[in-house]
């Protein structure tokens, strides 16, 4: 028996909730441009790519 199974990995639909990655950046890519934009406004632009370079690290830690 083979340990590869093809086709999808869920039964019959995706299971409610489960965030892909279209889903993910309609959420998230608005907010970063909105973000980095309003850095690059008031002058704060690394500090804001600081904080999204920690946050990004700190998820991926706590994550893992």
């Amino acid at each position: 028996m083979s340990d590869f199974m093809p086709g999808t990995p869920y039964f019959d639909e995706r299971p409610k909730g489960l965030l892909t990655w279209p889903k993910l950046l309609k959420i998230g890519l608005p907010i970063a441009i909105l973000a980095f934009s309003a850095g690059y406004y008031f002058g704060v632009l690394i500090e804001v790519m600081l904080a999204a370079t920690l946050l990004l690290g700190i998820t991926a830690v706590i994550r893992r």
